[in-house]
């Protein structure tokens, strides 16, 4: 196992700039994921890593050694790729062995190698078939064991489970998760998903066109985001957003959409009339007397909770409700965030200003 350090990475195609300048620290042993959009750079870096991309300005190092120009067969990392990548004309037990012997190793070392990552894998009972006789979750354990039986430094993971179905996708993400765990093996995975990054990263790279937006513990980028982009990124149903002013004379208010006011804990007095975006999770709003009026749209319950779309101010809405209710379109509810899990964004950069 080893540590990853990317330093001021950065990779142009051309003269088109498409990495800029990334720094990530990841620790010995961590499962850290890269998270963002279509586009955003995270397979690009992820394959940098790899050494299958040349890095155009930085430095990479896996443990105490630069890789900048390391060949990715000597950097002794493992790749899980989208695809599979398996031969379709070997048996899952030879898929698996194939780069041990690539490498030469002894047939008695290749057989136990094969067989742990199996037994690890729940793949005992397939060693012998083809790919194309297993399940798309079979075949993405064989992609999985073959990267085991390398007993690398780091696993890298491109996106393993689109091609899945949802079901499926849940019970995979527990595997690797369950898997990590065990080998206790440096992970770097990326996935547009952000459930999957929420619930399976010991820390998150946020990243946006190019570059880094935030690095941090799952909960602590959906607790605290650092600008607008994140908050709206991390969180499904994602976080409602209401441009206004702040109101800092005497009782702190936020004035939104035609006028509608909402409350804030508290800001300094320099901040009246400042330009704002109010940013309230869709589970933070309660039913309440003393709430903003609200005009529901539309009402979808899922059975375990209840998701509404409501305009307030005449700006459309998101709140989730765990309890049950009778709501109709057309309905006028009022709605009052949690005070103390309303988050406050700069109108202008997007900056978070406070919780």
């Amino acid at each position: 196992m080893a540590s990853v350090l990317v330093s001021d990475v950065r990779k142009a195609f051309g003269a088109t700039q498409v990495i800029h300048g990334v720094d990530i620290s990841i620790e010995d042993g961590e499962f850290v994921v890269l998270v963002g959009p279509s586009g955003c750079g995270k397979s690009t870096l992820l394959r940098m890593i790899a050494g299958l991309e040349n890095i155009t300005g930085g430095e990479i190092r896996i443990g105490d050694r630069v890789v900048n120009h390391v060949p990715p067969k000597e950097r002794d990392i493992a790749m899980v790729f989208q695809n599979y990548a398996l031969y379709p004309h070997m048996t899952v037990s030879a898929n698996m062995g194939f780069s041990l012997r690539l490498r030469n190793a002894p047939k008695a070392d290749i057989d136990t190698r094969v067989k742990r990552a199996a037994e690890i894998l729940g793949l005992v009972p397939y060693l012998d078939r083809f790919p194309r006789q297993l399940s798309g979750g079979q075949r993405q354990r064989v992609a999985m064991g073959r990267a085991i039986v390398r007993d690398p430094q780091v696993f890298l993971f491109d996106e393993p489970l689109s091609n899945l179905d949802a079901k499926l996708r849940v019970a995979m993400r527990t595997e690797i998760k369950e898997l990590h765990q065990r080998l206790k093996t440096t992970t770097v995975y990326v996935t547009h998903d952000q459930i999957e990054a929420m619930t399976m990263a010991d820390k998150i790279v946020v990243m946006h066109d190019g570059i880094v937006e935030q690095i941090g513990a799952p909960l602590d980028l959906y607790d605290r985001p650092a600008n607008l982009f994140v908050a709206g990124f991390i969180g499904s149903p994602s976080m409602n957003f209401l441009k206004g002013t702040i109101r800092a004379n005497g009782s702190a208010s936020f004035e939104g959409p035609h006028g509608v006011k909402l409350p804030l804990t508290g800001t300094p007095d320099a901040w009246n009339g400042r330009p704002a975006i109010y940013g309230v999770r869709p589970e933070h709003f309660v039913i309440a007397d003393d709430g903003a009026e609200a005009e529901v749209q539309v009402v979808e319950p899922t059975g375990s909770e209840t998701q509404v779309v409501a305009k307030i101010g005449g700006e459309d809405i998101i709140a989730v409700f765990r309890e049950r209710h009778q709501f109709r379109p057309g309905d006028k509810v009022r709605l009052r965030p949690e005070i103390k899990l309303v988050h406050l964004f700069d109108g202008e950069a997007g900056q978070r200003l406070s919780a």
